[in-house]
């Protein structure tokens, strides 16, 4: 399962690694877009299989943050 940006922003903070176990609603990394701090949850359990960001990268809408098998 692929969890990608809602709108373009940067990475403010990555709150997990390949290999931690997830539930539904944990907090997968907090981006900023529009001068606010927003929280990307994790939409389902599992496992992150790998992180494709960090911190003070520049994402655009639609690209992929995080994996989760």
């Amino acid at each position: 399962m692929d969890v990608t940006a809602d709108i373009p922003g940067m990475i403010v903070k990555v709150k997990v690694k390949a290999g931690d176990s997830v539930h539904p609603g944990d907090v997968l990394l907090v981006m900023e877009a529009m001068k606010m701090e927003m929280e990307v949850p994790a939409p389902g359990g599992g496992r992150v299989a790998s992180v494709l960001v960090k911190e003070n990268d520049v994402v655009q809408a639609g690209q992929v943050l995080v994996t989760l098998r």
